[in-house]
C-alpha cells in the first residue's frame, strides 16, 4: 500500500535530474501529479512526457502552481523556497518536500546521510566503500551519482546518501541512522541570506538521527541532540579518549581513535591533513554503526582509494613540477582546505591558479593562507578583481581573462618541486558548463604541457 496518501494533489516543481527520478517514482506507484518547471524545454522533459499525460505537464512559467488546487509539491533542489510563488502556496498550507522527504517514506533499510560545505562526496564514496568491504549490501546516491529514489530496493543493507543543504531544506523528518555534518564554510550566499541561514539548513540533517558524527574544530557542526544520542566527533589534532584524530610518533602520524592507532598515513591512499580527516569521519561513521574499524579490509581499502576525480587529483609531474586538479574547489572553504593540506610549512612551494563566479563569498578568509603557502597566486574569470583585492601584500599574483591565459603566464614561473594546484574557491558556470568540464580542460592543459 502506498505511503501517500491518494487524496492529495501532488506537483513536482523542477525537473533535470531528481525531479526526473520523483516523477519516474511517482509514476511507478500509480500516482497522479503535475510536473511545473519554469523553463520552456528542461532537461529531462522527453523522458517525463512518457511517464506523464502532457495535459499534466506546465512550463515555462511557476505562477500556473496557484491555479492547480495542489496540496503538496516536490520541489527540485535548484528552486529556492524563497521563490515568491512557493512562498505565497506555504503560507496557504501546501506542504513543500523533495525527493530525499519522499525516499525516506519507503526506504527500509539504514540510511546514513553525510553533508557539509566540502568533501561530502569523498566521505560518501568511501564509506559506501568500506561498509562493501565489510560485508554489507550498500548503495550510494543521493547529491552524488543516482538519485536517492533510484537507490530504493528491498535488497538493500544500506543507503549512503550525500545531501546537499538545498536538498536537506525540503526534507522533514530525515531520522537518519548516523547523520554526519563535516564542516561548514559559506558557500551558496547567492542563495542564503547569511551563514547562519546556511548552517541552520546544514543542520537538518540531525533532524531525529540516531547517532552523529560531527567535526570537533568547527563549532558548526556541533549537533543539539538528546543527550543519549551517541556522538563521534574527529579532529587532525590529537584526539580525547573516545575521539577520532591524529598521534604523531617517531614512526609518523597515525590515524587514531583515542590513544589506539588505528592506521599509518603512509598506508593510506589519500594525502594531505584534509584528507586524512575525511578518512576519520569515515572511521567514526563505521564505529558509531557497531562495525570494526581495524580489519585486514578495513586497511586495505584505505591503501587503495584514490579518491574522485576533480578533488585534489594529482594529474602529472613535469619537469618535478607537480600539477593537482581541484576544479570541485567551487568555494572559499575547499581551497582553503587544499592549501592547509597541501602547503609546505617551511618553504613556499604552491602555486594557486583560481578565479570564477564567486556566489557573493567573502574571499577574506583565503588571505592567510595565500600568505602562509602560495608561492604566486593566478586568477581568472567573472570575479577575478574580489580575489586580488584580499591577496595580502607579498603575494605576487598574475591576472588573466582565461584558465589558458593563467596557465601560459604560470609556465614562466615554476621551478622544480613546486606544486600547481588548480583549485578554484570559485563556480564554473561564467566560462563553463560545471566544474568537470572546467577540471576536464586543466587536465588537458597540463597533458599538453
Amino acid at each position: 500500500m502506498s505511503l501517500i496518501s491518494s487524496d492529495r494533489v501532488r506537483a513536482v516543481v523542477g525537473l533535470g535530474v531528481s525531479g526526473v527520478a520523483t516523477v519516474r517514482f511517482l509514476a511507478q506507484q500509480g500516482l497522479d501529479f503535475y510536473v511545473v518547471d519554469s523553463r520552456e524545454q528542461p532537461p529531462g522533459l522527453a523522458e517525463v512526457e512518457a511517464l506523464c499525460p502532457k495535459e499534466r505537464i506546465f512550463t515555462g512559467d511557476l505562477q500556473v502552481l496557484t491555479t492547480l488546487g495542489v496540496t503538496e509539491l516536490f520541489v527540485s533542489p535548484g528552486i529556492a523556497l524563497a521563490t515568491p510563488v512557493l512562498q505565497q502556496l506555504a503560507a496557504d498550507g501546501v506542504a513543500m518536500r523533495g525527493d530525499i522527504d519522499l525516499f525516506r517514506d519507503y526506504a527500509k533499510a539504514p540510511i546514513v546521510a553525510i553533508t557539509g560545505s566540502n568533501a561530502k562526496s569523498t566521505v560518501t564514496t568511501l564509506v559506501n566503500e568500506l561498509l562493501l568491504a565489510s560485508g554489507k549490501r550498500s548503495v550510494a546516491g543521493g547529491n552524488l551519482g543516482l538519485p536517492a529514489l533510484d537507490l530504493l530496493d528491498d535488497a538493500v543493507d544500506c543507503y549512503v546518501l550525500e545531501l546537499s543543504s538545498f536538498q536537506l531544506e525540503t526534507t522533514h523528518a530525515l531520522k537518519a541512522d548516523v547523520a554526519c555534518l563535516l564542516n561548514v564554510s559559506a558557500d551558496h550566499m547567492d542563495r542564503y541570506d547569511d551563514l547562519y541561514s546556511y548552517q541552520r539548513a546544514k543542520q537538518r540533517i540531525y533532524r531525529g538521527c540516531q547517532a552523529a558524527v560531527c567535526n570537533k574544530q568547527d563549532i558548526l557542526t556541533a549537533p543539539l541532540l538528546p543527550q543519549d544520542t551517541p556522538v563521534r566527533t574527529f579532529t587532525t589534532a590529537s584526539p580525547d579518549l573516545k575521539e577520532f584524530g591524529l598521534l604523531k610518533d617517531s614512526d609518523g602520524t597515525w590515524l587514531s581513535y583515542g590513544v589506539k592507532r588505528l592506521y599509518n598515513t603512509d598506508s593510506i591512499r589519500l594525502k594531505g591533513a584534509h584528507n586524512h580527516a575525511n578518512v576519520l569521519a569515515c572511521l567514526a561513521i563505521l564505529d558509531v554503526m557497531g562495525l570494526p574499524i581495524d580489519t585486514p579490509e578495513i586497511a586495505q581499502v584505505l591503501a587503495q582509494y584514490s579518491g574522485l576525480p576533480h578533488r585534489c587529483e594529482t594529474v602529472r609531474e613535469v619537469n618535478g613540477v607537480t600539477y593537482i586538479n581541484d576544479s570541485k574547489g567551487t568555494n572559499v572553504g575547499a581551497t582553503l582546505a587544499a592549501l592547509e593540506g597541501l602547503g609546505n610549512k617551511q618553504q613556499k612551494t604552491l602555486h594557486l591558479l583560481a578565479g570564477g563566479v564567486g556566489k557573493g563569498a567573502d574571499f577574506a578568509p583565503l588571505a592567510p593562507a595565500l600568505a602562509k603557502f602560495v608561492k604566486h597566486l593566478y586568477v581568472f574569470g567573472k570575479d577575478a578583481q574580489n580575489i586580488i583585492d584580499i591577496v595580502p601584500e607579498g603575494t605576487p599574483y598574475s591576472r588573466a581573462e582565461t584558465l589558458d591565459e593563467a596557465m601560459r603566464a604560470l609556465a614562466t614561473e615554476v621551478n622544480a618541486g613546486d606544486v600547481v594546484l588548480f583549485s578554484p574557491a570559485c563556480a564554473s558556470f561564467d566560462q563553463y558548463k560545471n566544474f568537470e568540464t572546467r577540471g576536464q580542460h586543466f587536465c588537458q592543459l597540463v597533458s599538453a604541457l
